[in-house]
């Protein structure tokens, strides 16, 4: 645990890339293997389940501290983490122990076994040996709250140069249904053979925001123009007569569109298609809360297939026959897409997304503005010679997103943020005008400055009426530019809506409170936008 505590306080103490991979490569290179397999499963967002509730880690923690309850709530909201929080106010480790990362995590997993006295006394016995840093990572771990600011491209990157391997290789391991528990350091990392699962899915290739005009792009000619679509991303895979359906967030989901199950009866084994779920009926994408109902289920009733049936809009061709296309053009991919998908019968939940013609970049962009129209974000911009990446990169894929919808609305609460924003208040309650009442519909977290969140903590911590836990109720005062994607009708709010993606644009110090908007106004775009 010493050894994953220097490797945490290392990463977490710099905002540059290579110190980072660094200490990762060498965290790969001596720690043991089966540290090492959960580290990568910690950086790739494969922590462990919570076993316990924090009612009772901070009735344990201020016990152990000698203080009353009362004090840790009102410490809790200051330091803003409720793992840090236990980390610093209990006593200094009567003991030490070097016990490993993977020996941490074992007894965490057995808590879940343990009657109620047994597991106050395993994790006072575990912060008795810890020391401050430790003890964090450890409530971290038992909580089901572990994040590091490294991403899994970082991790990835110091993996490979600490075995030698190529990135991608490394990338196209990590990828698919494997956890610490179901596999071994040797069989993840070190074996040969990386499609030893016929499940695993390729890395997704993801397209940056357009940032500069289209023109600059070069000739309209060399790029191919698709609708880009409001649903989940995914890759379907067909090998050895079974499917899978994985999510970009690397997200088993096959139990859940059972429909795809067709896919395998008509397209060769050793496909794989890159493309995008939707709820689809009468031939046309239905609203994301559609499809937003059905995520998260393992299993899915006949009532709701039927309300909200689902389609694959297959754009891209990244296996055919077991032979990886990926290096090969866009042009090439796509027209051996279409002499798949354009034979199905429709039935085969399977369509191929039109190709939008144009011969301008000035003609684009007023097709693009009918976006929302065809239920759709904007448009995507790919290469024609591209061949199929993996991450982010620069280049040949461009998304190029309708402008947000925006509404001006009224902070009316706070909440501290947390890791280096602990101290800033950063998540925050907006709402508009129902006649003289402030009625709230959103909240949002980004889009300020530093300088900005240091100026509404200031605010906050001045101007606050009530308090809820974190939560503080502060005078209405501020008005807000909210952006958002979409907007869909809620009965779970207040409001009667529920935005998309909200985020805040500018701070409108030149507004007064009256003039933010409406309920009216939302419920007007609702009825343009819904």
């Amino acid at each position: 645990m010493k050894r994953f505590a220097a490797l945490f306080t290392k990463t977490d103490q710099t905002t540059k890339t290579l110190p980072k991979v660094a200490a990762l490569k060498s965290y790969f290179e001596t720690a043991p293997e089966a540290d090492r397999l959960w580290c990568i499963a910690l950086f790739s967002g494969r922590r462990p389940k919570r076993t316990l509730t924090s009612a009772y880690l901070r009735a344990w923690a201020a016990e152990q501290a000698g203080i009353p309850l009362w004090l840790f709530e009102e410490a809790y909201p200051v330091v803003g983490d409720l793992a840090e929080t236990i980390a610093l106010i209990l006593p200094p480790p009567g003991r030490k122990s070097d016990h490993s990362l993977s020996h941490w995590i074992h007894l965490i997993k057995e808590l879940a076994g343990l009657e109620e006295t047994a597991r106050k006394a395993a994790i006072l016995d575990a912060w008795d040996q810890l020391d401050t840093t430790e003890r964090f990572l450890f409530n971290k771990l038992l909580t089901g709250g572990f994040r590091v600011g490294v991403s899994q491209k970082l991790m990835t990157r110091a993996l490979a140069q600490a075995t030698g391997q190529d990135e991608p290789v490394i990338t196209h391991k990590l990828m698919g249904n494997w956890a610490p528990e179901t596999t071994n350091y040797a069989e993840l990392i070190e074996a040969d053979d990386p499609t030893a699962d016929l499940s695993r899915p390729y890395p997704f290739y993801l397209a940056y925001q357009l940032d500069v005009p289209p023109e600059e792009l070069g000739p309209p000619d060399d790029w191919q123009a698709e609708w880009k679509w409001d649903g989940i991303r995914g890759q379907l895979i067909v090998r050895g007569s079974e499917h899978h359906l994985w999510s970009r967030g690397e997200d088993l989901m096959t139990d859940r569109f059972p429909e795809l199950s067709q896919a395998r009866d008509f397209l060769p084994d050793g496909t794989v298609l890159d493309g995008e779920v939707l709820a689809f009926a009468d031939g046309a994408p239905l609203p994301f809360s559609a499809l937003q109902k059905r995520i998260g289920r393992k299993t899915v009733p006949k009532k709701l297939l039927l309300e909200a049936p689902v389609v694959l809009q297959a754009y891209d061709l990244l296996e055919f026959e077991g032979e990886d296309w990926r290096p090969r053009p866009m042009a090439e991919r796509r027209a051996k897409l279409e002499t798949l998908i354009a034979p199905l019968p429709n039935e085969v939940p399977l369509l191929l997304p039109a190709k939008i013609t144009f011969k301008s970049w000035k003609t684009l962009a007023q097709i693009r503005e009918a976006s929302r129209d065809h239920h759709a974000e904007g448009l995507m911009l790919k290469r024609l010679d591209s061949p199929y990446l993996a991450g982010r990169k620069k280049g040949d894929w461009w998304k190029w997103k309708v402008d947000p919808l925006v509404i001006d609305a009224v902070m009316i609460y706070a909440q501290a943020g947390h890791g280096r924003r602990a101290n800033l208040f950063t998540d925050f309650t907006f709402a508009v005008w129902n006649g003289n009442e402030l009625v709230p519909f959103t909240k949002a977290y980004s889009g300020l400055t530093d300088k900005e969140f240091q100026e509404i903590t200031t605010w906050v911590r001045k101007h606050t009426k009530q308090r809820f836990g974190p939560v503080r109720q502060v005078t209405p005062h501020h008005v807000f530019e909210i952006a958002f994607e979409g907007i869909q009708a809620s009965s779970r709010h207040k409001s009667g809506v529920a935005v998309r993606f909200p985020r805040m644009r500018r701070w409108r110090k030149d507004k007064p409170l009256a003039e933010a908007n409406t309920l009216a106004d939302l419920m007007q775009m609702l009825e343009t936008y819904g």
